[in-house]
């Protein structure tokens, strides 16, 4: 299959997924209902965030981990078109075989990089991954490898950092076998013992934390009976993102980034732990193709900025971006709540204003 079809296929299949923690990829398995990706991505999470070509961000369960071949599964957004992606056999694999692998390095969503089988068979940690030479980087975690069939035939998993792409993926053979052990009791709470390979239910487990095949601490994914909240200046800034009414779990971006949107505006906030300030980034609309329109525009902006107390209007490439910037110690549930709200009333009405007086165009978003 060429790879610009294997690209097509994969596009409503591949989901992204944050936690308070990171980002990673993971993708979606017909056959058996499920979202698989990395243990490693959900971090011990029971709950995260998913978001699709075909739906919107939104919250998922995890209800399947497995240390040992870091595998995850969660549940899928009800009602969406889900493409229909097949599993293929490890057994048929050669060394040179021409791969894809896809998912959201550094947030590039929907990266393809293409590359061969280095080795079909690399023994690491007891287990056999396929070594590969296409570039796998932080945020391929969890997504698909994929034969020339447009079938997927491992989950890409690690690199060897300061290695020259040397990536590696769990082959499709244990996770058939992880997601056969898991679908009768599909919808429960279940991990696999690291040790026996013991699938530990709710039913099963042993005191509330032991496998009971083998006596090995096992961890179920359950909810908390509370929520694990940020520590300083990011839990600030959740506060008051949630006193201006905006769901904190479906903000939350990776590490010390959130993502909001107020009308037509998208705004990125971040916090800064090397040079301690948080930013506000509210990327409205994009420079006019009408050029009798850009020098009053700039004019208009210039004006502006003498206007604004505490915000910035500025132009970045052909994006026009209001901001606002909080030093970390500066920083209180009041003044963060009243600057941010000022940040996103000024960013819908500009957005409006620009597009109606100036003639800017819609932002170019990602598809």
């Amino acid at each position: 299959m060429p790879t610009q079809d294997i690209i097509e296929k994969y596009q409503d299949a591949i989901i992204q997924i944050a936690t308070q923690g990171g980002t990673g990829t993971g993708f979606y398995v017909k056959e058996f209902d499920v979202i698989v990706t990395n243990n490693h991505v959900v971090d011990n999470a029971a709950e995260v965030t998913i978001q699709g070509k075909v739906f919107p961000k939104s919250l998922s369960r995890v209800w399947y981990t497995d240390r040992k071949h870091d595998l995850a599964f969660l549940e899928p957004p009800a009602g969406a078109a889900l493409a229909n992606i097949q599993l293929g056999m490890y057994e048929e694999m050669k060394d040179g075989d021409e791969i894809v692998a896809i998912g959201h390095p550094y947030g590039l969503n929907y990266t393809a990089t293409q590359g061969v089988i280095s080795k079909v068979d690399r023994i690491r940690d007891g287990l056999i991954y396929i070594q590969i030479d296409a570039a796998i980087n932080p945020g391929n975690s969890g997504g698909p490898l994929v034969n020339d069939k447009g079938q997927v035939i491992g989950v890409n998993s690690f690199i060897i950092r300061g290695g020259d792409n040397l990536g590696f993926a769990l082959p499709v053979n244990y996770l058939r076998t992880a997601l056969q052990l898991y679908q009768p009791n599909r919808g429960a709470a279940t991990t696999r013992c690291a040790s026996c390979d013991f699938l530990v239910t709710e039913a099963n487990i042993d005191s509330g934390k032991y496998c009971p095949s083998c006596g090995t601490e096992v961890k179920l994914p359950e909810m908390p009976e509370k929520e694990v909240e940020p520590v300083g200046v990011a839990k600030t800034i959740e506060a008051v993102l949630k006193s201006l009414g905006k769901d904190i779990k479906l903000a939350r971006n990776g590490p010390n980034n959130w993502e909001v949107e107020e009308g037509s505006a998208k705004i990125k906030i971040a916090y800064n732990t090397d040079n301690y300030f948080v930013a506000g980034d509210a990327f409205l609309c994009q420079m006019p193709n009408n050029g009798a329109k850009i020098k009053p525009l700039y004019q208009f902006l210039l004006e502006e900025n003498y206007k604004l107390n505490g915000l910035v209007i500025s132009c970045n490439g052909q994006n026009i971006v209001l901001s606002c910037i909080l030093y970390d110690q500066d920083m209180t549930l009041e003044n963060g709540k009243e600057q941010f709200e000022k940040l996103f009333k000024k960013a819908d009405e500009y957005d409006d204003m620009l597009k109606r007086d100036f003639e800017c165009i819609d932002r170019l978003v990602e598809k």
